[in-house]
């Protein structure tokens, strides 16, 4: 997991400097990706992958892959997992996606998806899973993990 090799910096402090860390008790990592027909899209690097991207969800489906890592700095107790959403499309309108382009907001998050946006909302057809997944940060398997943690 990405957020595993993130998460290992922390590792390299000394007690020492741990100790004088004492608000920090736990290290919350997370990590989203859009999966589509099997591949891992993270930001688009364009405007034209990003309308690539999401002309692709068009009548179409993707995924949310988001992994949570959950680190107690104290103890070095260390556990992660993840968590996916499947998400189905109506059609999305051309002037919907460039009006999404324009605004640049799709430019900046995983797959160029952003489902609870007001111009997409109504092209979403279902979602199996918690918004809160989508997201970005899927809060019961956070909860449990905290839980785990501590």
């Amino acid at each position: 997991m990405l957020v595993k090799i993130k998460n290992s910096s922390i590792m390299f402090l000394s007690w020492k400097e741990l100790n004088r860390c004492y608000v920090l008790l736990l290290l919350l990592n997370d990590l989203e990706v859009v999966v589509y027909e099997g591949v891992i899209r993270e930001k688009p690097s364009s405007k034209e992958e990003a309308r690539q991207f999401i002309k692709g969800y068009s009548g179409g489906q993707c995924a949310t892959v988001g992994s949570v890592l959950v680190t107690n700095v104290k103890t070095g107790f260390r556990k992660g997992e993840s968590d996916r959403v499947e998400i189905n499309f109506h059609e999305i309108p051309d002037e919907t996606i460039e009006k999404l382009i324009e605004e640049g907001v799709v430019l900046n998050v995983a797959g160029g998806l952003i489902i609870e946006h007001p111009l997409i909302l109504p092209c979403v057809k279902q979602v199996v899973g918690t918004m809160d997944s989508v997201m970005g940060l899927p809060k019961a398997l956070t909860e449990k993990l905290i839980k785990e943690a501590l």
